[in-house]
């Protein structure tokens, strides 16, 4: 519930930004970063969070976090130029920290074996981006944008107080020892966790960046109504979020690798679909000229959306499910290393939208872009892995008489 109301206030500005950028007359690149700032500082802190949690437990960690984030979302209803949303949404986006810390947290309270349907279950708290769309449109046609960071405000209060009633502590989870920061980013050397991060950066970094551009993209694509838009934005993110608990078992049952090579399948059959821009062309036939369009309708993007939140909420499972196996005495830190470049996914990526948006003025450039980057994860994991598993390694290569003596 926690992580659910941390990660809704992280990505307030999908939905408030829209009217922001009206009020101040903002182009793709401004509303790009306007929305990516809080993703910023929320992807920063996950290492030296992660570091904290396995010091000094998530119960302490995960309430002084959450409770510092009130005064910065109640401010925000009152800014009024643009540094003033930029910099108060850098206070407002440690609430995105909170992955960091729950996840570790929870992890160890599970034998191994379950440890991924935990971790999955927890990150089913990013269902909070759907949740931002269903209950700030409703409050921003009601009383005006400024009403939702007020009532923001006020839910993460009431959240804080009730995980510290709520909540346990057992002090076998401490992790013992005082690794400074330098030490715990040395992991990076390790190959692996490069590519953990690299896979995170898509499916978590950019669920992040298109749960925080779809509800423009509807509205500027197909004309719909921002209570329209929000609701349809939603198909994307609600399976994203809640869908990581069954992400969590099926990683437990047939193992991180084979989840996440399929999910990154889906990710580039899907991304290649939404990436065809709307287009008109005219064909001179024999009998004159000829006129056609070829796009997707808000139907057959909606669907192609629901079924990427849902690969892509599978493999945010399957990436923890990599480092709960490979490092289960260093969760934490290595979970904040690969948080963080997601969560710098996430952060980039929106900017990235925008500039395309302003240099091509074609919207589904996004996408384009994403197939790129889900290119480069299926290439590097094929040979990183696939290559070397028994169907595609050595004993596949075995003649069946071979195989059979």
């Amino acid at each position: 519930m926690a992580f659910t109301v941390c990660f809704m206030v992280w990505m307030m500005f999908g939905v408030i930004g829209i009217p922001i950028k009206k009020m101040l007359n903002l182009n793709s690149t401004q509303f790009g970063l306007l929305t990516a700032v809080p993703v910023l500082t929320g992807s920063l802190i996950r290492v030296p969070l992660g570091i904290w949690t396995d010091r000094y437990g998530g119960r302490i960690v995960m309430t002084v976090l959450m409770a510092s984030t009130v005064p910065a979302i109640f401010l925000m209803g009152y800014a009024t130029e643009y540094w003033h949303f930029l910099t108060i949404g850098l206070f407002v986006g440690l609430a995105g920290g909170s992955f960091s810390v729950g996840t570790p947290y929870v992890a160890r309270w599970f034998p191994r074996a379950r440890q991924g349907m935990a971790m999955g279950v927890y990150g089913a708290g990013n269902s909070g981006a759907a949740v931002n769309k269903f209950v700030a449109p409703v409050l921003l046609v009601a009383f005006g944008w400024a009403m939702v960071p007020q009532v923001y405000a006020a839910i993460m209060l009431g959240a804080v107080i009730l995980f510290w009633l709520f909540s346990h502590s057992d002090p076998s989870h401490l992790v013992t020892g005082s690794t400074s920061f330098s030490e715990q980013m040395k992991c990076l050397k390790d190959p692996k966790v490069l590519r953990y991060c690299q896979y995170y950066s898509i499916v978590f970094g950019g669920y992040v960046a298109l749960s925080l551009w779809m509800v423009q993209y509807y509205v500027g694509e197909f004309g719909l109504d921002i209570r329209v838009a929000a609701l349809l934005a939603a198909c994307f993110s609600l399976p994203g979020g809640v869908l990581r608990a069954i992400g969590g078992v099926l990683s437990d049952k047939y193992g991180a690798h084979s989840v996440t090579w399929w999910v990154m399948w889906v990710s580039w059959i899907c991304l290649f679909l939404l990436s065809y821009p709307q287009t008109e062309f005219t064909i001179l036939t024999a009998n004159g000229p000829r006129s056609f369009h070829i796009g997707l309708n808000v139907y057959a993007f909606t669907a192609l959306m629901f079924i990427l939140g849902i690969a892509w909420a599978f493999g945010k499972a399957s990436v923890f499910k990599y480092i709960s196996d490979d490092y289960p005495t260093n969760i934490g830190a290595i979970s904040g290393v690969v948080g963080l470049a997601g969560g710098l996914g996430g952060f980039v990526l929106p900017i990235l939208f925008g500039m395309l948006m302003d240099l091509t003025g074609i919207r589904s450039s996004a996408f384009m872009f994403m197939y790129g980057v889900v290119w480069v994860s299926l290439i590097w994991m094929y040979w990183t892995e696939v290559r070397r598993t028994p169907l595609m390694g050595q004993e596949g290569t075995q003649s069946p008489l071979a195989a059979a003596r």
